[in-house]
């Protein structure tokens, strides 16, 4: 459910969606209801704005004691895991040097491209706990340059080169929970390109833990079509130039 015509006011939806006005209602009462019960359970939640509480509705279908609960995990994981509100690049410096996690350009609908190389992936280099932190430092840092009244991010994940020294199970299933459940609806769409028929070993383990809103969200892309099919979301101008695109790679800690 996206809408046509978001206006933000201090964090609070006001918009309508085209010929859907009654589920945009809807929407806007639960959010509503969601913020009072969980605001009584934590009054800290009085600085979240609405968008974020929609975001937690919608990743469990509008269903609020679903969403609370979420929400609330999130929280909490969020004062243990980032004490200080931000990760240091000091944090991570093993998984910076890796020069995996590249971000610039937006989609047709305008929002931030990322690119992500698994062939860089060095999970024997630096610890599961920095590799969690740099999943969190990245995805702080997409959040941070939306544009206002956007709330996704579009990634290419690039395997190209990815082999078994790569895998890193346990890294993918602590990413793909970090995402679901601490950032849920962040994600517009992943295009995975360049994939080593390797690849879908490892896919076989992670796949039944993705979500169906996410699996919804992930498309894997032939090599002859990987152009073209990267074409129809991201005009040229803001294409990476490694797919034939006009931008060139940025690091994400250099953006």
């Amino acid at each position: 459910m996206e809408f046509s015509n978001i206006e933000e006011s201090n964090g609070v939806i006001t918009g309508e969606k085209e010929n859907g006005n009654e589920i945009n209602e809807i929407e806007q009462s639960k959010v509503r209801l969601m913020r009072a019960f969980v605001e009584r359970e934590d009054p800290s939640v009085k600085e979240v704005d609405d968008f974020m509480i929609r975001r937690f509705l919608r990743a469990r279908e509008l269903d609020i004691e679903k969403a609370s609960i979420l929400f609330q995990k999130y929280l909490s994981w969020r004062r243990s895991f980032i004490p200080n509100g931000f990760i240091a690049p000091s944090e991570i410096p093993n998984e910076l040097a890796q020069n995996k996690f590249f971000m610039q350009g937006a989609d047709k609908q305008n929002r931030p491209v990322v690119v992500v190389f698994g062939a860089r992936h060095k999970p024997y280099k630096g610890s599961f706990e920095e590799f969690k932190r740099f999943v969190v430092y990245t995805l702080e840092r997409i959040c941070a340059i939306m544009p206002a009244g956007e709330e996704k991010f579009v990634s290419i994940a690039d395997l190209q080169g990815w082999g078994y020294s790569n895998s890193d199970i346990r890294g993918y299933l602590a990413a793909l929970s970090i995402l679901q459940d601490c950032y849920p609806e962040r994600l517009g769409k992943l295009f995975i390109v360049h994939v080593p028929y390797i690849f879908m070993t490892a896919w076989k383990v992670v796949s039944p833990f993705i979500d169906r809103k996410t699996k919804n969200k992930i498309i894997f892309v032939e090599n002859k079509k990987l152009k073209s099919t990267l074409l129809e979301d991201i005009d040229e101008s803001q294409l990476p130039d490694v797919y034939g695109g006009k931008l060139s790679l940025v690091p994400i800690q250099d953006d």
